[in-house]
């Protein structure tokens, strides 16, 4: 498909956690098979705008939307969408590494199990699938019946992604997934970000301006629960049309 076809939007999206309005009327449409990155400072409504595009935030008391966001062209928020379906279109990383106190070969296969695929030789190929896709297989192979949790923390999180990924989404979220990885991990998952773009289409929330700057495609700059501006990275990054856009990426606040 075409670089520039849409895969997901935001209409018109007003969020709320009982009366506060963190989500001011945010319209942005995503590339499919690119990345765009949500920056701004803390608070400002980048994961509460990521958690609506899987509806994670619906575990949250108080929390509603108006407004619509779309996937494929159909309302998330449609009464008829399922949202157990609907995860398994847009999967989640998060911020720090979560694998379960399982094997590794658990871990990634969770979801496959979850949709009752029991089938030994299937779930085998996925996992190996997954962990290739992440880079991690040569150095898991010989411990898929391992603990997940004796893993180095950079290791923790490429698991969650492999597990993310043996599910098969078209779309994988990720909030901030490098903020508790050393630097030599952090540059791999961001080399893995790149990679797997030609495959997902893949939002990313970071407060690492450099970050953003390397991996992604478009990038939208939230303030105060507003979307103040998105374009190409490159544009948004050397020639911004905002002066608040501006002040925070040269670090005048932030």
């Amino acid at each position: 498909m075409a670089k520039n076809n849409i895969k997901l939007e935001a209409k018109n999206l007003n969020a709320y956690y009982g009366d506060f309005k963190a989500l001011k009327d945010i319209t942005i449409s995503m590339e499919e098979k690119a990345v765009t990155a949500f920056i701004g400072p803390s608070g400002c409504g980048k994961s509460t705008f990521l958690r609506t595009l899987n509806r994670m935030n619906d575990y949250i008391d108080g929390f509603r939307t108006e407004g619509d966001i779309l996937l494929d062209g159909k309302d998330i928020y449609d009464k008829n969408i399922r949202v157990d379906e609907l995860r398994k279109e847009v999967g989640m990383v998060f911020q720090k590494p979560n694998p379960f106190p399982k094997t590794i070969f658990e871990n990634v296969v969770y979801g496959l199990k979850i949709q009752g695929i029991k089938n030994k030789a299937h779930l085998e190929e996925a996992a190996e699938k997954s962990l290739r896709q992440t880079a991690l297989w040569e150095e898991v192979k010989d411990k898929m019946h391992k603990s997940a949790l004796a893993l180095s923390g950079g290791q923790q999180q490429r698991l969650c992604i492999a597990r993310a990924l043996a599910i098969s989404p078209s779309v994988i979220l990720m909030d901030e997934p490098t903020s508790a990885l050393d630097p030599i991990s952090t540059a791999k998952i961001e080399e893995l970000i790149y990679e797997l773009k030609n495959d997902y289409t893949i939002v990313i929330v970071t407060h690492n301006m450099q970050q953003a700057g390397r991996v992604s495609d478009n990038t939208a700059f939230f303030y105060m629960g507003e979307l103040i501006e998105f374009g190409k990275t490159k544009t948004i990054f050397t020639s911004p049309s905002n002066d608040r856009t501006q002040n925070y990426i040269t670090g005048r606040f932030g």
